[in-house]
């Protein structure tokens, strides 16, 4: 690739790319399949914790071809509600792979959202009754309203239960719902949250004291669940009640302290998924469940999919380097 200027993609710019929910789960299982013939590169993502309100994080992966290497950089902080901001903050840096030098700068904040939603919504792909109606959020935040945003797109959906502590986060979530053209109710507890919904997505913030109050033994059978908050959420002895188990990265898993849920119940990771080792589900009646903390893949293949799309649509800010 010939250097120019460095290319930086404000947030307004990637939301303007018109990228749809099938473009962007499309490219992360693109991204699964190139790995799984040796062509995707990753690094466990590393972290720090200074405190109890801070966290950092980096991934890092790369791909050849077509030749780019990703690295996300997000912080977050408990206590940037208090300043009306929002809980993270993050960048994306895309390389060329073949000189090692840097190409574009992007906002991180919407790829990080939308990665996680359809990474959500490839284990779906799997996983999850095609004829999904009903969707229950536990946790409203920005996680809740770019899975509803990828989900609502590619399934039947007619109407959401919404769970949260936050009236901000959850009226708005209920109003993005009705925009879909959705029934959107406010459940008082979990149990009324989950009880008949196809598919769950629980994206509860770690925060000081928090316990699991989520019981998998009250999903319908056939549900499907993505645990975007590691499974944090729900009462680990009753996850055994959940037939399927996938969760993002065996080898990242292994590096963590704790895993998200107890190793036996695993039935394999998305890779595993992907390329047909692990069957998502074999009765329509299984409940099936996707727990994950995020994968550099996700980064990578939007990155690398926001980037030539800007590139051929003439998007974004030239730098000079």
């Amino acid at each position: 690739m010939p250097l120019g200027n460095l290319i930086y993609l404000a947030q307004q710019d990637i939301q303007n790319l018109g990228l749809t929910s099938s473009d962007l789960i499309d490219a992360i299982q693109s991204m699964c399949e190139a790995h799984e013939v040796g062509q995707v590169w990753t690094a466990p993502k590393s972290s720090i914790k200074p405190d109890d309100d801070c966290f950092f994080m980096s991934t890092l992966a790369s791909v050849n071809p077509p030749g780019y290497m990703a690295v996300k950089s997000l912080g977050l902080s408990n206590r940037n509600a208090e300043h009306g901001l929002e809980s993270i903050g993050s960048l994306i840096t895309l390389f060329d792979a073949a000189s090692g030098h840097p190409v574009a700068v992007m906002d991180g904040d919407w790829i990080t959202a939308y990665r996680t939603a359809a990474l959500s919504a490839l284990a779906a792909r799997f996983m999850a009754n095609p004829q999904s109606q009903v969707i229950a959020f536990i946790g409203c935040g920005v996680q809740a309203r770019s899975h509803l945003d990828i989900l609502a797109e590619i399934y039947p959906l007619r109407e959401i239960r919404a769970l949260g502590r936050g009236r901000k986060n959850l009226d708005a979530l209920l109003d993005r719902a009705s925009a879909h053209g959705l029934g959107a109710t406010a459940a008082d507890d979990g149990r009324a949250a989950i009880a008949d919904a196809d598919l769950v997505i629980t994206s509860v913030p770690d925060q000081i004291g928090m316990k699991p109050f989520i019981d998998a033994r009250d999903l319908k059978p056939g549900a499907f669940v993505a645990m975007v908050d590691l499974a944090r959420s729900w009462f680990p002895d009753s996850l055994e009640a959940i037939h399927r188990i996938i969760i993002d990265d065996r080898v990242q898993e292994s590096t963590m302290s704790k895993p998200m849920v107890e190793p036996t119940l695993v039935a394999g990771d998305l890779q595993d998924l992907v390329s047909g080792r692990v069957t998502g589900s074999i009765r329509a009646k299984e409940r099936t469940a996707f727990a994950f903390r995020g994968m550099a893949i996700g980064d990578l293949a939007l990155a690398s999919l926001v980037f030539d799309v800007a590139r051929a649509k003439g998007f974004g800010y030239e730098l000079p380097r």
